[in-house]
């Protein structure tokens, strides 16, 4: 499988915010958090870090998006997306092991408790759970 990646303008704003939103009411304990407030935090974050975006293509066809940039001392994978027709096909993990390859720091990333496939995903390439927070989600590490 050949995946090329190509920056995200700001024509990925809409579809980006949407997939966050999608994970937030599947996810998410609502009850639990300030949701209006949480859903303008996602997209203050997702115009604002636009250029870090990524689209990923398999051939000629858009399939999902990433964010992998630095915090500190260390590379942080943040919203990696393969579309619903796409998963389960390999592309979240060669997109993982792409970021991996990339860096010698340490990675970390935030996944949602209930998302479990992700979950076993990630440990499968060598992450694990250093922190939960609020019962909703976990910080998982990769050194």
């Amino acid at each position: 499988m050949k995946l090329t990646y190509v920056p995200a303008e700001g024509s990925d704003i809409e579809p980006l915010f949407h997939l966050s939103k999608d994970l937030i009411d599947r996810y998410e304990n609502i009850s639990q958090i300030d949701y209006p407030n949480v859903l303008s935090w996602v997209l203050n974050k997702i115009k604002k870090n636009i250029n870090e975006y990524t689209c990923i293509f398999r051939d000629s066809q858009k399939v999902g998006y990433c964010r992998f940039h630095s915090v500190g001392e260390k590379m942080e994978l943040d919203d990696i997306y393969v579309f619903s027709p796409y998963q389960n096909q390999g592309i979240g993990s060669e997109v993982i092991r792409k970021c991996i390859a990339e860096t010698g720091l340490p990675i970390f990333l935030y996944v949602f408790i209930q998302n479990t496939k992700a979950v076993s995903l990630y440990k499968k390439l060598g992450f694990r759970i250093t922190e939960t927070i609020r019962d909703s989600r976990y910080i998982m590490e990769r050194d």
